[in-house]
């Protein structure tokens, strides 16, 4: 089964993006909390690029919202 463009994959996405603009953050800011470039920002929220959980974990932690309550609003939409 692919995932990346999926209907899920792009609610995830959606979702990331959102997070991140609540955050007031902008990708090169989220890319340097996480230790990262900015293009691993730009790539998954683009849907060019897949996460992993503890990528998704990190990625939740740097942005202050809770993965596993962003997981069930993901499933449900």
């Amino acid at each position: 089964m692919k995932s990346l463009r999926s209907a899920e994959h792009v609610r995830l996405t959606q979702y990331l993006v959102n997070a991140r603009d609540r955050a007031g953050m902008t990708q090169q800011q989220l890319a340097d909390k996480l230790g990262k470039h900015q293009s691993f920002v730009a790539k998954y929220e683009g849907g060019e690029r897949r996460i992993d959980v503890i990528e998704f974990l990190h990625i939740a932690r740097a942005l202050g919202f809770d993965a596993s309550r962003a997981i069930r609003t993901i499933e449900k939409r």
